[in-house]
């Protein structure tokens, strides 16, 4: 199954290009990422104090945690305005030109998956980013000639899921790097209560906790969530969200207590069944189960380790004893392998 049909998976789905109204606008509108938060406050005081762009800002971490909802949030309390692209729409240098020339003076250019550019793209970046400047090349041959064109200070707003794929130029570029994680079940329950509202979903607080239990800390899968369950509650129930009528909507989704699905399932099941714990080859898991390694490494695991059912070892990957208790596997390894987890 590709990774942005599964309803948990934090990448954009069709149905989630309606939700603009659920983003938040401003920073006091957001819960959660409290760190982040704060630090892009002070930045953003400090350049609207000083009267200057706010400087290049970089936002890395697993999708469906809003990287794209800060760029338009940092937008807004700039007041400037943002043009939104991403790495591989920009295919050749000319393309980033054109892009860059037509930006005014705070403007924001948002590049999401900027680890994706082409090595030509990133050339043209550079003295963008760092001396607001564009280096073009007239003519062919021994006529041509280079000119630089001065560009009007303007702020980078990069997201990636993959920093380790940014080269390091690129990366030094940026004066604020921040890592998104996943949202604790506090905050999870206010942005369900939150969307709740705006749709204006009927829904029991007790509704609100299963559906936040189940969305993997992201709020994109939370919201999904909701969509799904008010759509259950509906047609199977009196319209109104409880505990019962979303517990049954979402296990009739296959999404369990804990938010893994059939697929998270499955690469537990084939550490422990197939593989008898671990460790294992992340290539191995992949071909057993008909997935990408990159995949499995980038989408599925960082919530799987986060909940410890998983750890990563120099010889591959084990499963631990949490993901044996929450299948309901008895975990006969001998003592001495399974105490070293």
């Amino acid at each position: 199954m590709p990774q942005a049909d599964r309803m948990v998976s934090g990448k954009t789905r069709t149905e989630d290009q309606v939700d603009n109204a659920l983003r938040p606008r401003y920073l006091n509108e957001i819960t959660g990422q409290n760190r982040v938060i704060e630090n892009l406050r002070i930045l953003i005081e400090a350049a609207k104090g000083r009267h200057e762009a706010l400087d290049h800002v970089l936002f890395y971490g697993p999708p469906g945690l809003g990287k794209t909802t800060l760029a338009h949030v940092i937008s807004n309390e700039m007041d400037v305005n943002i043009r939104i692209t991403a790495g591989p729409s920009i295919e050749r240098a000319g393309d980033l030109a054109a892009i860059l020339t037509h930006l005014r003076e705070g403007d924001i250019l948002f590049i999401d998956e900027i680890h994706r550019l082409g090595r030509a793209v990133e050339e043209v970046l550079y003295p963008a980013m760092e001396d607001f400047a564009l280096d073009i090349v007239i003519g062919k041959g021994p006529s041509a000639k280079n000119v630089r064109l001065n560009l009007p200070r303007f702020t980078v707003i990069g997201a990636t899921t993959r920093l380790a794929l940014l080269t390091a130029p690129l990366r030094t570029r940026f004066g604020a790097v921040y890592r998104l994680d996943f949202y604790d079940i506090s905050a999870m329950e206010k942005i369900v209560e939150r969307a709740a509202t705006l749709l204006n979903v009927p829904i029991e607080p007790d509704g609100v906790m299963e559906i936040a239990s189940r969305a993997r800390g992201t709020p994109r899968v939370a919201q999904r969530l909701l969509k799904r369950v008010r759509d259950y509650a509906e047609v199977r129930a009196d319209g109104v969200i409880t505990a019962d009528v979303a517990g049954q909507a979402l296990d009739l989704l296959e999404i369990d207590p804990l938010g893994l699905d059939d697929i998270d399932r499955r690469v537990l099941l084939s550490i422990i069944e197939k593989f008898e714990g671990g460790p294992v080859g992340l290539d191995t898991i992949a071909a057993s189960i008909s997935e990408e390694a990159d995949t499995i490494m980038d989408v599925y695991e960082p919530y799987l380790l986060q909940l410890g059912f998983i750890e990563r070892t120099p010889r591959g990957r084990t499963a631990t004893r949490l993901a044996y208790d929450h299948l309901g596997i008895n975990d006969n390894r001998p003592p001495r392998q399974a105490s070293l987890l």
